[in-house]
């Protein structure tokens, strides 16, 4: 790395991107980049100091970085066709470009690396870990896959140091496109390997095939925290530890709700962290917590420490976020988009809300996940007292002939099942005034949150 003095990236704006960005701007060197379109994160990066441009244009890329090739590194997404002008011109002529995994693996490796990997759960344990061990004074860096409350950014950057293998590097490891093999952790979780991205993978074998080469990379000295249940032990070399909401070395004892909040105490090898109180919910959220209290601990922390950390850990963007909380109207939006995720998503909101109907809008994303999971989707929505479907998010895809939201609809064994139009979703809140509402989706069905709080708000 310290060859490179000029940073380009082709999808600047992303989530894990733009954490990638501003960790190299933070730490001395010039940052430029590409994207399709404007977002906030786009416009944050413009303001901390970095030049934006979203016109597939080469002329766009600074002069200093095109006539220095030798000390620009180029950094890509797999979602930049490798078509794009600019790729075509940065390949062609003698660019190092790599993938945003293989540059975070390159930072995370000198560093001592918290990986936390899974299907679902990662977002939200790797911010548990980072704001544990940044609200208890320790120097830690995290790449992050969502937006943190607590922080407002999806990146915390470590305090200099004179041995950067002092500092701790969390990272959420991604099993998509096999990103989380280009990582070697002395810390890892695992939370979940249920069959996704069958798209990349193929089938379910395939991904606990991956799933065990990731494991295979921890540290023989270092410790892997798999939830139980799982079946990597055989993969590893590190100490296994495993951890669940009621099994394990690592779980909750005296779990309730107490006023609209989950409270447990996590059990731990010899001891007992107490009376932790969630200010984010669900019985997932808790497991959650298990994982990365679990780690703190591994790292030296104290129960005191731990318990101070999750009491305070307000969550995620787009995970369990109150949108509307009153004693009339609760309107709550999830990022869910695999029907274990929304299983666990709806369950613990009718746990919390036992007494009011639940009404769950909900945007499927992607054809072929639409295709391999629809009945198991239709299942998990089953939970909601109400459900109603939008068009499938295509993100990535092309449509895929046959397949559409009426596959999970029309098996949804609810009071009502329906087919609606984000266009229409509005009105129709307005008018059945449902008293409890969830949002679920990875799409842009969170664009409509405004005008539904709005729409329960003009009903009252």
């Amino acid at each position: 790395m310290n060859q490179y003095k000029y940073i380009y990236f082709l999808g600047i704006g992303g989530i894990g991107m733009s954490a990638l960005a501003r960790w190299f701007r933070v730490n001395g060197y010039e940052v430029a980049g590409y994207d399709k379109t404007p977002t906030p994160l786009t416009d944050t990066l413009i303001a901390e100091g970095m030049a934006v441009h979203f016109t597939e244009d080469v002329e766009q890329i600074p002069s200093h970085f095109r006539a220095n090739p030798d000390q620009t590194l180029v950094v890509y997404t797999p979602a930049v066709p490798k078509s794009h002008a600019e790729y075509v011109y940065l390949t062609e002529n003698g660019f190092a470009i790599q993938k945003r995994s293989q540059v975070l693996g390159l930072l995370a490796g000198r560093m001592k690396t918290v990986a936390v990997a899974g299907t679902h759960g990662k977002t939200t344990t790797s911010s548990m870990v980072a704001h544990i061990l940044r609200h208890a004074g320790v120097n830690c860096a995290a790449f992050l896959g969502g937006i943190t409350q607590n922080y407002g950014t999806n990146f915390l950057l470590n305090e200099p140091a004179d041995d950067l293998s002092e500092v701790v590097c969390v990272v959420e490891a991604d099993e998509f496109d096999r990103s989380f093999l280009t990582l070697y952790p002395h810390l890892a979780i695992v939370t979940s390997t249920d069959a996704d991205h069958l798209d990349i993978y193929g089938d379910k074998n395939a991904v606990l095939d991956s799933f065990g080469k990731f494991v295979s990379q921890i540290d023989a000295d270092g410790v892997f925290f798999q939830r139980a249940g799982l079946t990597l032990t055989e993969k590893t070399r590190a100490d296994v530890r495993e951890y669940s909401l009621q099994q394990g070395a690592y779980r909750a004892n005296n779990l309730r709700i107490d006023d609209a909040c989950f409270v447990f105490d996590l059990v731990y090898p010899g001891d007992v962290v107490g009376d932790i109180r969630m200010i984010v919910p669900g019985f997932h959220n808790v497991e959650n917590a298990i994982a990365a209290g679990a780690v703190a601990l591994e790292l030296g922390l104290s129960a005191d420490q731990v318990r101070d950390g999750l009491n305070t850990y307000r969550g995620v963007k787009r995970r369990f976020e109150y949108i509307l909380k009153s004693d009339e109207f609760v309107l709550i939006d999830d990022y869910a988009h695999h029907p274990a995720e929304v299983e666990a998503f709806l369950s613990s909101v009718k746990a919390l809300y036992p007494d009011r109907e639940l009404t769950a809008i909900f945007q499927p994303h992607l054809f072929s996940r639409t295709r391999d999971f629809a009945n198991e989707f239709a299942e998990s929505l089953s939970i909601a007292d109400h459900v109603w479907l939008l068009d499938i998010y295509p993100a990535r895809e092309l449509p895929i002939e046959g397949v559409n939201s009426d596959l999970i609809v029309r098996n949804v064994r609810s009071k009502t099942a329906i087919l609606r139009t984000k266009a229409e979703l509005p009105d129709v809140v307005r008018k059945t005034r449902p008293r409890l509402l969830v949002t679920i989706g990875a799409g842009d069905i969170d664009g409509l949150l405004p005008l539904l709080r709005n729409s329960l708000l003009a009903s009252k």
